[in-house]
Protein backbone atom coordinates (compact mmCIF):
# COMPACT_ATOMS: atom_id res chain seq x y z
CA UNK A 1 0.00 0.00 0.00
CA UNK A 2 2.97 2.04 1.14
CA UNK A 3 4.67 1.39 -2.50
CA UNK A 4 1.37 2.16 -4.42
CA UNK A 5 0.77 5.29 -2.70
CA UNK A 6 4.43 6.71 -3.31
CA UNK A 7 4.16 6.02 -6.87
CA UNK A 8 0.86 7.41 -7.16
CA UNK A 9 2.53 10.83 -5.85
CA UNK A 10 5.01 10.63 -7.69
CA UNK A 11 3.26 10.38 -11.00
CA UNK A 12 0.86 13.39 -10.12
CA UNK A 13 3.83 15.46 -8.40
CA UNK A 14 5.83 14.80 -11.77
CA UNK A 15 2.83 15.22 -14.35
CA UNK A 16 1.78 18.48 -12.64
CA UNK A 17 5.35 20.33 -11.91
CA UNK A 18 6.06 19.69 -15.51
CA UNK A 19 2.70 20.97 -16.46
CA UNK A 20 3.02 23.91 -14.63
CA UNK A 21 6.20 25.19 -16.26
CA UNK A 22 3.53 26.63 -19.11
CA UNK A 23 1.24 28.21 -17.38
CA UNK A 24 3.10 30.14 -15.09
CA UNK A 25 4.44 32.00 -18.25
CA UNK A 26 1.21 32.56 -19.83
CA UNK A 27 -0.68 33.91 -17.24
CA UNK A 28 1.78 36.79 -16.85
CA UNK A 29 2.49 36.73 -20.40
CA UNK A 30 -1.15 37.40 -21.73
CA UNK A 31 -1.30 40.72 -19.49
CA UNK A 32 1.96 42.40 -20.62
CA UNK A 33 0.98 41.43 -24.53
CA UNK A 34 -2.26 43.30 -23.53
CA UNK A 35 0.43 46.07 -22.48
CA UNK A 36 1.93 46.25 -25.62
CA UNK A 37 -0.81 46.09 -27.80
CA UNK A 38 -2.40 48.81 -25.65
CA UNK A 39 0.51 51.10 -26.12
CA UNK A 40 0.21 50.70 -29.69
CA UNK A 41 -3.27 51.99 -29.89
CA UNK A 42 -1.92 54.46 -27.76
CA UNK A 43 1.14 55.76 -29.96
CA UNK A 44 0.46 54.08 -33.03
CA UNK A 45 4.12 53.15 -33.07
CA UNK A 46 4.47 49.57 -35.02
CA UNK A 47 6.90 48.18 -32.29
CA UNK A 48 4.40 47.80 -30.30
CA UNK A 49 2.05 45.61 -32.19
CA UNK A 50 5.11 44.01 -33.39
CA UNK A 51 6.22 42.99 -29.86
CA UNK A 52 2.49 41.73 -28.95
CA UNK A 53 2.17 39.60 -31.83
CA UNK A 54 5.94 38.45 -31.31
CA UNK A 55 4.97 37.28 -27.52
CA UNK A 56 1.57 36.01 -28.41
CA UNK A 57 3.93 33.24 -30.62
CA UNK A 58 5.24 32.61 -27.28
CA UNK A 59 2.88 32.62 -25.71
CA UNK A 60 0.62 30.12 -28.46
CA UNK A 61 3.19 27.91 -27.97
CA UNK A 62 3.32 27.24 -23.96
CA UNK A 63 -0.43 27.18 -24.17
CA UNK A 64 -0.18 23.94 -26.40
CA UNK A 65 2.06 22.85 -24.15
CA UNK A 66 -0.09 23.63 -21.26
CA UNK A 67 -2.98 21.89 -23.22
CA UNK A 68 -0.97 18.57 -24.05
CA UNK A 69 0.81 18.19 -20.68
CA UNK A 70 -2.87 19.64 -18.58
CA UNK A 71 -4.94 16.34 -19.97
CA UNK A 72 -3.20 13.68 -18.39
CA UNK A 73 -3.50 15.13 -14.91
CA UNK A 74 -7.29 14.89 -15.12
CA UNK A 75 -7.00 11.61 -15.92
CA UNK A 76 -5.23 10.88 -12.95
CA UNK A 77 -8.15 12.05 -11.01
CA UNK A 78 -9.62 8.60 -12.15
CA UNK A 79 -6.81 6.12 -12.29
CA UNK A 80 -4.44 6.88 -9.28
CA UNK A 81 -6.98 8.94 -7.40
CA UNK A 82 -10.35 7.56 -8.06
CA UNK A 83 -11.43 7.08 -4.20
CA UNK A 84 -10.43 10.91 -3.74
CA UNK A 85 -12.46 11.78 -7.03
CA UNK A 86 -15.59 10.14 -5.78
CA UNK A 87 -15.42 11.31 -2.35
CA UNK A 88 -14.95 14.85 -3.34
CA UNK A 89 -16.64 15.05 -7.56
CA UNK A 90 -19.44 16.83 -6.10
CA UNK A 91 -17.27 19.81 -4.79
CA UNK A 92 -14.11 19.63 -6.73
CA UNK A 93 -15.85 18.80 -9.73
CA UNK A 94 -18.01 21.69 -10.23
CA UNK A 95 -14.96 24.10 -10.06
CA UNK A 96 -12.54 22.26 -12.36
CA UNK A 97 -14.95 21.51 -15.09
CA UNK A 98 -15.90 25.56 -15.13
CA UNK A 99 -12.65 26.20 -15.70
CA UNK A 100 -12.41 23.58 -18.72
CA UNK A 101 -15.79 25.11 -20.15
CA UNK A 102 -15.79 28.41 -19.58
CA UNK A 103 -11.81 30.06 -18.87
CA UNK A 104 -10.07 27.21 -21.50
CA UNK A 105 -12.63 27.74 -24.38
CA UNK A 106 -12.30 31.66 -24.02
CA UNK A 107 -8.70 31.69 -23.87
CA UNK A 108 -8.23 29.01 -27.06
CA UNK A 109 -10.81 30.37 -29.21
CA UNK A 110 -9.81 34.37 -28.79
CA UNK A 111 -6.30 33.19 -29.47
CA UNK A 112 -6.69 32.07 -32.66
CA UNK A 113 -8.46 35.14 -33.32
CA UNK A 114 -5.61 37.21 -31.79
CA UNK A 115 -2.94 34.82 -34.03
CA UNK A 116 -5.18 35.26 -37.26
CA UNK A 117 -7.60 37.79 -37.49
CA UNK A 118 -5.52 41.35 -36.97
CA UNK A 119 -6.38 41.79 -40.86
CA UNK A 120 -9.79 41.46 -40.64
CA UNK A 121 -10.54 42.55 -37.22
CA UNK A 122 -9.04 46.15 -37.08
CA UNK A 123 -6.66 46.86 -34.46
CA UNK A 124 -9.53 47.50 -31.39
CA UNK A 125 -11.16 44.30 -32.26
CA UNK A 126 -7.68 42.71 -32.34
CA UNK A 127 -6.78 44.16 -29.02
CA UNK A 128 -10.14 43.14 -27.63
CA UNK A 129 -9.15 39.60 -28.60
CA UNK A 130 -6.04 40.04 -26.53
CA UNK A 131 -7.96 41.46 -23.87
CA UNK A 132 -9.87 38.13 -23.99
CA UNK A 133 -7.25 35.66 -23.69
CA UNK A 134 -6.01 36.83 -21.03
CA UNK A 135 -8.98 37.08 -19.14
CA UNK A 136 -9.46 33.60 -19.93
CA UNK A 137 -6.42 33.06 -18.62
CA UNK A 138 -6.81 34.42 -15.53
CA UNK A 139 -9.99 33.62 -14.90
CA UNK A 140 -8.17 29.53 -15.58
CA UNK A 141 -5.75 30.22 -12.93
CA UNK A 142 -8.74 31.74 -10.50
CA UNK A 143 -10.46 28.42 -10.76
CA UNK A 144 -8.17 25.84 -10.17
CA UNK A 145 -6.67 28.09 -7.35
CA UNK A 146 -10.65 28.01 -5.69
CA UNK A 147 -10.26 24.10 -6.60
CA UNK A 148 -6.80 23.87 -4.52
CA UNK A 149 -8.09 26.63 -1.69
CA UNK A 150 -10.82 24.30 -0.91
CA UNK A 151 -8.91 21.21 -0.15
CA UNK A 152 -6.64 23.47 1.83
CA UNK A 153 -9.26 25.04 3.89
CA UNK A 154 -12.34 23.24 3.39
CA UNK A 155 -15.81 25.39 3.19
CA UNK A 156 -19.42 25.31 2.50
CA UNK A 157 -19.67 21.26 2.36
CA UNK A 158 -21.49 18.89 4.23
CA UNK A 159 -20.70 15.20 4.72
CA UNK A 160 -23.10 12.56 3.74
CA UNK A 161 -23.71 9.17 5.54
CA UNK A 162 -21.60 7.15 2.76
CA UNK A 163 -18.62 9.56 3.22
CA UNK A 164 -19.35 11.91 0.06
CA UNK A 165 -18.30 15.41 0.45
CA UNK A 166 -21.19 17.72 -1.17
CA UNK A 167 -21.58 20.89 -1.31
CA UNK A 168 -24.10 22.89 0.53
CA UNK A 169 -22.84 26.49 -0.24
CA UNK A 170 -21.63 26.89 -3.50
CA UNK A 171 -20.82 30.97 -2.88
CA UNK A 172 -18.54 29.50 -0.05
CA UNK A 173 -15.92 28.38 -2.64
CA UNK A 174 -15.33 32.32 -4.09
CA UNK A 175 -15.62 33.31 -0.11
CA UNK A 176 -13.22 31.27 1.17
CA UNK A 177 -10.38 32.99 2.81
CA UNK A 178 -7.35 30.90 1.85
CA UNK A 179 -8.86 32.08 -1.79
CA UNK A 180 -7.90 35.19 -2.67
CA UNK A 181 -4.29 35.49 -0.66
CA UNK A 182 -3.63 32.68 -3.06
CA UNK A 183 -4.52 33.42 -5.94
CA UNK A 184 -3.09 36.89 -5.96
CA UNK A 185 0.22 35.53 -4.44
CA UNK A 186 0.03 33.37 -7.77
CA UNK A 187 -0.60 35.97 -10.09
CA UNK A 188 1.96 38.09 -8.70
CA UNK A 189 4.36 34.91 -8.99
CA UNK A 190 3.19 34.09 -12.46
CA UNK A 191 3.85 37.66 -13.62
CA UNK A 192 7.27 37.73 -12.22
CA UNK A 193 8.23 34.64 -14.13
CA UNK A 194 6.99 36.53 -17.30
CA UNK A 195 8.73 39.86 -16.67
CA UNK A 196 12.10 37.80 -16.39
CA UNK A 197 11.70 35.88 -19.56
CA UNK A 198 10.73 39.16 -21.67
CA UNK A 199 13.73 41.45 -19.96
CA UNK A 200 16.00 38.04 -19.80
CA UNK A 201 15.59 38.24 -23.64
CA UNK A 202 15.58 41.55 -24.28
CA UNK A 203 19.37 41.28 -22.59
CA UNK A 204 19.69 38.98 -24.76
CA UNK A 205 19.30 40.92 -27.45
CA UNK A 206 21.67 44.00 -26.31
CA UNK A 207 24.22 41.37 -25.85
CA UNK A 208 24.03 40.05 -29.05
CA UNK A 209 23.66 43.72 -30.64
CA UNK A 210 21.01 42.24 -32.29
CA UNK A 211 17.13 43.57 -32.73
CA UNK A 212 18.48 46.15 -30.36
CA UNK A 213 15.06 48.50 -30.84
CA UNK A 214 13.38 45.27 -29.47
CA UNK A 215 15.67 44.65 -27.05
CA UNK A 216 15.60 47.84 -25.73
CA UNK A 217 11.78 47.77 -25.31
CA UNK A 218 11.62 44.09 -23.71
CA UNK A 219 14.37 44.93 -21.00
CA UNK A 220 12.85 47.96 -19.72
CA UNK A 221 8.97 46.67 -19.89
CA UNK A 222 10.30 43.66 -18.44
CA UNK A 223 12.20 45.50 -15.80
CA UNK A 224 9.05 47.90 -14.99
CA UNK A 225 6.27 44.91 -14.49
CA UNK A 226 9.36 42.54 -12.60
CA UNK A 227 9.97 45.22 -10.06
CA UNK A 228 6.48 45.92 -9.33
CA UNK A 229 5.63 42.26 -9.37
CA UNK A 230 8.68 40.80 -7.32
CA UNK A 231 7.57 42.80 -4.59
CA UNK A 232 3.80 42.58 -4.68
CA UNK A 233 4.75 38.72 -4.62
CA UNK A 234 6.91 39.47 -0.82
CA UNK A 235 3.66 42.18 0.25
CA UNK A 236 1.20 41.98 0.28
CA UNK A 237 -0.03 38.95 -1.31
CA UNK A 238 2.78 36.23 0.42
CA UNK A 239 2.34 37.84 3.81
CA UNK A 240 -1.21 37.20 3.86
CA UNK A 241 -0.85 33.65 2.37
CA UNK A 242 1.80 33.30 5.44
CA UNK A 243 -0.87 34.61 7.79
CA UNK A 244 -3.42 31.65 6.43
CA UNK A 245 -1.03 29.16 6.75
CA UNK A 246 -0.44 30.54 10.32
CA UNK A 247 -4.27 30.59 10.81
CA UNK A 248 -5.84 27.68 9.49
CA UNK A 249 -2.38 25.02 9.35
CA UNK A 250 -0.40 26.34 12.52
CA UNK A 251 1.57 22.79 12.25
CA UNK A 252 2.49 23.44 8.56
CA UNK A 253 3.62 27.05 9.47
CA UNK A 254 6.07 25.60 11.99
CA UNK A 255 7.37 22.57 10.13
CA UNK A 256 8.28 25.61 6.97
CA UNK A 257 9.72 28.00 9.51
CA UNK A 258 11.74 24.71 11.26
CA UNK A 259 10.28 25.56 14.91
CA UNK A 260 10.44 22.35 16.52
CA UNK A 261 9.94 24.02 20.01
CA UNK A 262 7.62 26.67 21.02
CA UNK A 263 9.71 29.38 22.06
CA UNK A 264 8.84 32.20 24.70
CA UNK A 265 9.54 35.69 24.26
CA UNK A 266 9.45 35.64 20.61
CA UNK A 267 10.19 33.54 17.72
CA UNK A 268 13.55 33.88 15.63
CA UNK A 269 13.43 33.93 11.96
CA UNK A 270 16.19 31.10 10.72
CA UNK A 271 17.73 31.84 7.68
CA UNK A 272 20.11 28.82 6.88
CA UNK A 273 19.57 25.58 8.80
CA UNK A 274 19.16 21.90 8.02
CA UNK A 275 16.37 20.34 9.67
CA UNK A 276 17.97 17.21 11.88
CA UNK A 277 14.55 15.17 12.58
CA UNK A 278 16.24 12.21 14.87
CA UNK A 279 17.34 14.95 17.52
CA UNK A 280 14.04 17.40 15.99
CA UNK A 281 16.09 20.38 15.92
CA UNK A 282 17.58 22.92 13.17
CA UNK A 283 21.26 22.31 12.83
CA UNK A 284 24.41 24.90 11.92
CA UNK A 285 21.47 27.82 11.92
CA UNK A 286 21.96 31.54 11.31
CA UNK A 287 18.74 33.22 12.90
CA UNK A 288 17.51 36.57 13.98
CA UNK A 289 15.86 36.72 16.79
CA UNK A 290 12.29 38.25 17.50
CA UNK A 291 11.71 38.91 13.42
CA UNK A 292 9.53 35.95 12.40
CA UNK A 293 7.11 36.98 15.65
CA UNK A 294 6.88 40.39 14.53
CA UNK A 295 6.29 39.54 10.82
CA UNK A 296 3.66 37.30 12.02
CA UNK A 297 1.89 39.44 14.41
CA UNK A 298 3.43 42.24 14.44
CA UNK A 299 4.56 42.13 18.07
CA UNK A 300 8.09 41.60 18.92
CA UNK A 301 7.27 38.83 21.63
CA UNK A 302 4.36 37.00 20.04
CA UNK A 303 4.51 33.22 20.96
CA UNK A 304 4.42 30.68 17.86
CA UNK A 305 3.27 27.04 18.60
CA UNK A 306 6.35 25.12 17.54
CA UNK A 307 5.64 21.38 16.21
CA UNK A 308 6.10 19.67 19.63
CA UNK A 309 2.84 20.81 19.90
CA UNK A 310 0.74 19.07 17.75
CA UNK A 311 0.18 15.57 17.34
CA UNK A 312 2.97 13.81 15.99
CA UNK A 313 0.61 11.74 13.74
CA UNK A 314 -0.67 14.80 11.58
CA UNK A 315 2.99 16.04 11.34
CA UNK A 316 3.51 16.86 7.28
CA UNK A 317 5.20 13.92 5.86
CA UNK A 318 8.10 15.51 4.84
CA UNK A 319 9.00 18.20 6.97
CA UNK A 320 12.86 18.64 5.38
CA UNK A 321 11.17 18.60 1.77
CA UNK A 322 8.52 21.63 3.00
CA UNK A 323 11.43 23.72 5.00
CA UNK A 324 13.87 23.56 1.95
CA UNK A 325 10.87 24.26 -0.97
CA UNK A 326 9.76 27.46 1.64
CA UNK A 327 13.06 28.77 2.27
CA UNK A 328 14.60 28.47 -1.69
CA UNK A 329 11.17 29.76 -2.58
CA UNK A 330 11.80 33.33 -0.18
CA UNK A 331 15.43 33.06 -1.13
CA UNK A 332 15.16 33.53 -4.67
CA UNK A 333 12.25 35.89 -3.85
CA UNK A 334 14.70 38.00 -2.04
CA UNK A 335 17.48 37.83 -4.81
CA UNK A 336 14.75 38.89 -7.14
CA UNK A 337 13.52 41.85 -5.60
CA UNK A 338 17.09 42.90 -5.13
CA UNK A 339 17.98 42.26 -8.57
CA UNK A 340 15.04 44.44 -10.27
CA UNK A 341 15.60 47.12 -8.02
CA UNK A 342 18.96 47.45 -9.04
CA UNK A 343 18.04 47.60 -12.84
CA UNK A 344 15.12 49.78 -12.32
CA UNK A 345 18.01 51.88 -10.39
CA UNK A 346 19.89 52.25 -13.61
CA UNK A 347 16.99 52.60 -15.97
CA UNK A 348 16.10 55.88 -14.48
CA UNK A 349 19.93 56.87 -14.55
CA UNK A 350 19.61 55.87 -18.31
CA UNK A 351 22.61 53.36 -17.96
CA UNK A 352 20.48 49.91 -18.19
CA UNK A 353 21.16 49.00 -21.64
CA UNK A 354 24.82 49.74 -21.25
CA UNK A 355 25.09 47.75 -17.66
CA UNK A 356 26.83 44.55 -18.53
CA UNK A 357 26.71 42.52 -15.32
CA UNK A 358 22.77 43.50 -14.94
CA UNK A 359 22.02 42.11 -18.63
CA UNK A 360 23.82 38.94 -18.23
CA UNK A 361 22.17 38.42 -14.80
CA UNK A 362 18.69 39.14 -16.18
CA UNK A 363 19.97 36.25 -18.88
CA UNK A 364 21.47 33.76 -16.76
CA UNK A 365 18.42 34.23 -14.13
CA UNK A 366 15.47 33.47 -16.26
CA UNK A 367 14.93 29.23 -15.02
CA UNK A 368 15.36 30.78 -11.46
CA UNK A 369 11.46 32.31 -11.36
CA UNK A 370 10.42 28.87 -12.56
CA UNK A 371 12.13 27.19 -9.54
CA UNK A 372 10.37 29.76 -7.14
CA UNK A 373 7.02 29.00 -8.34
CA UNK A 374 7.77 25.26 -8.62
CA UNK A 375 8.77 25.47 -4.93
CA UNK A 376 6.44 27.35 -3.95
CA UNK A 377 3.61 25.14 -5.28
CA UNK A 378 5.67 21.98 -3.38
CA UNK A 379 5.40 24.35 0.03
CA UNK A 380 1.62 24.59 -0.34
CA UNK A 381 1.46 21.02 -1.13
CA UNK A 382 3.41 18.86 1.05
CA UNK A 383 2.36 21.49 3.85
CA UNK A 384 -0.91 19.94 3.30
CA UNK A 385 0.24 16.69 3.81
CA UNK A 386 -0.96 13.75 4.84
CA UNK A 387 -4.02 15.04 3.69
CA UNK A 388 -5.62 15.09 0.99
CA UNK A 389 -8.71 17.79 2.04
CA UNK A 390 -7.19 19.13 5.31
CA UNK A 391 -8.37 17.76 8.65
CA UNK A 392 -11.01 15.44 6.75
CA UNK A 393 -9.22 13.47 4.23
CA UNK A 394 -6.27 12.12 4.68
CA UNK A 395 -4.18 10.77 1.58
CA UNK A 396 -3.86 7.02 1.96
CA UNK A 397 -7.51 7.15 1.65
CA UNK A 398 -7.70 8.87 -1.47
CA UNK A 399 -5.72 6.70 -3.74
CA UNK A 400 -7.23 4.23 -5.92
CA UNK A 401 -7.02 0.86 -4.66
CA UNK A 402 -7.21 -1.43 -7.50
CA UNK A 403 -3.81 0.13 -9.48
CA UNK A 404 -0.78 -1.43 -8.54
CA UNK A 405 2.51 -0.16 -8.22
CA UNK A 406 3.86 -1.23 -11.00
CA UNK A 407 0.97 0.00 -13.46
CA UNK A 408 1.32 3.77 -12.13
CA UNK A 409 5.94 3.05 -12.43
CA UNK A 410 5.27 1.90 -16.03
CA UNK A 411 3.43 4.61 -16.64
CA UNK A 412 5.53 7.24 -14.91
CA UNK A 413 8.66 6.34 -16.88
CA UNK A 414 6.45 6.65 -19.89
CA UNK A 415 5.58 10.30 -18.88
CA UNK A 416 9.33 10.96 -17.94
CA UNK A 417 10.24 9.73 -21.58
CA UNK A 418 7.64 11.82 -23.54
CA UNK A 419 7.67 14.75 -21.40
CA UNK A 420 11.64 15.01 -22.37
CA UNK A 421 11.20 14.86 -26.00
CA UNK A 422 8.38 17.71 -25.72
CA UNK A 423 10.27 19.54 -23.86
CA UNK A 424 12.89 19.39 -26.13
CA UNK A 425 10.50 20.18 -28.93
CA UNK A 426 9.49 22.82 -26.77
CA UNK A 427 12.80 24.65 -26.14
CA UNK A 428 13.76 24.08 -30.24
CA UNK A 429 10.95 25.82 -31.30
CA UNK A 430 10.86 28.81 -28.97
CA UNK A 431 14.48 29.10 -29.39
CA UNK A 432 13.59 29.64 -33.12
CA UNK A 433 11.21 32.33 -32.54
CA UNK A 434 13.55 34.20 -29.97
CA UNK A 435 16.43 33.87 -32.58
CA UNK A 436 14.31 34.86 -35.69
CA UNK A 437 13.19 37.84 -33.01
CA UNK A 438 9.98 40.18 -34.09
CA UNK A 439 9.14 40.42 -37.46
CA UNK A 440 8.50 44.26 -38.31
CA UNK A 441 5.61 45.81 -40.70
CA UNK A 442 7.94 48.74 -41.36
Amino acid sequence: MEDMLFYDRMQFAFTITFHYLFPQLTMGLSLMIVFFKWKFLRTKLEKYNDAAKFWMKIFALNFAMGVVTGIPMEFQFGTNWAKFSELTGGIIGQTLAMEGMFSFFLESSFLGLFLFGEKKLGHKLHFLTGFLVFLGSWASGFLIIATHSWMQNPVGYEILANGKFVLNNFSALFSNPWLWPSYLHNQAASLVTSSFVVSGIGALYLLNKKHLEFGKLFLKTGVIFGVVASILVAFPTGDLAAKNVVKYQPITFAAMEGIFETEKGGSEIVLIGQPNMLEKKLDNKIAVPNILSFLTYQEWNAEIKGLNEFDEKNYPTNIPGLYYAYHIMVGLGTIFIALMLASIVQLFRKKLYDTKWILWSLLFIIPFPYIANTTGWYTAELGRQPWLVYNLLRTSAGASPTVSSGNTLFTLLGFIGLYLLLGMLFLILVGKIINKGPQTTR
